[in-house]
């Protein structure tokens, strides 16, 4: 057992010498079904703006190296790192995540060290500094789980690309470089720390974890974000329109997603049922 957490913690460190993607994917038929079928904010989009996010989803796939030490990595999960990138650049055309050169997929929950099974393996996701900058770790089935479950307000996949984001004016901070074009730096610092208060005080539904700083409270909130943006509005209608007009997204769409069923009209726009058309056979 140690000897394959030592073979996968210096795997992850090999990652940290840059190196370009080294294989070229082309985009599958069963990709579009995948999406169609495990990510809701794919399902909502126009046949246009589908066809646009998987263009996304490839370039990223294919400038970024997505690796893994105890297990090959599967297209599900290339998709949904994929996916976790673009989500919340979506507004953002030409954006880039010029800070990112690899994401490396774990077995589950991990520690400091990369290492999986430990007591202290409570690690989800992280981002790194120093000779960690520009990657990125993530549990592989707490990033399958956060597309599974689209109503607990978590998904590990975006809680990390939004610190990706947040990152790219060379801090970590709550403040994403976009946010400074509002000129509401204060502001902005003075209205995290109210719902930061809030949580600590039990007088919020945002997750716990983002009392633990303002960075934390920014990648939760964006989780919150893009998982249960009807409820997000309701309960904190000023955090909602804060990130709306950040992330520049009508993200209210996702709330009206109803799964398709078999004799629904396929949502890729072919005219055809589900069923005879993207319905992924089990």
């Amino acid at each position: 057992m140690l000897s394959i957490l030592k073979a996968i913690k210096n795997r992850l460190l090999g990652l940290f010498i840059s190196k370009p993607a080294e294989s070229t994917f082309s985009w599958k038929a069963e990709w579009t079904s995948f999406l169609l079928e495990h990510v809701t904010f794919y399902r909502v989009l126009s046949a246009k703006d589908k066809k646009l996010f998987e263009r996304r989803c490839l370039l990223f796939i294919n400038t970024t190296r997505i690796e893994a030490g105890a297990f090959d990595v599967s297209d599900a999960d290339r998709l949904l790192v994929a996916a976790s990138a673009i989500i919340p650049v979506w507004g953002f055309v030409n954006w880039h995540y010029f800070n990112l050169s690899a994401v490396f997929l774990l077995p589950g929950l991990f520690n400091n060290d990369f290492e999986c099974g430990m007591p202290d393996s409570r690690i989800a996701g992280m981002v790194g500094t120093g000779p960690m900058a520009g990657k990125m770790a993530l549990s592989r089935p707490h990033l399958h789980y956060g597309f599974e479950n689209g109503r607990d307000k978590s998904n590990v996949g975006i809680h990390e690309f939004v610190h990706m984001i947040d990152m790219a004016d060379g801090r970590c901070d709550g403040l994403p470089e976009r946010l400074h074009q509002f000129e509401c730096t204060a502001t902005w610092f003075d209205f995290i720390e109210h719902k930061i208060s809030q949580i600590d005080e039990g007088k919020s539904n945002i997750n716990d974890y983002g009392a633990t700083n303002r960075q934390e409270f920014f990648a939760v909130a964006s989780e919150y974000f893009f998982e249960r943006p009807a409820m997000l509005k309701r309960k904190h209608p000023k955090l909602f329109e804060s990130l709306t007009t950040f992330y520049q997204q009508n993200v209210l769409e996702i709330e009206k997603d109803v799964k398709v069923k078999g004799k629904d009209p396929c949502p890729c726009g072919s005219g055809r049922r589900y069923k005879r058309c993207c319905l992924p056979s089990k």
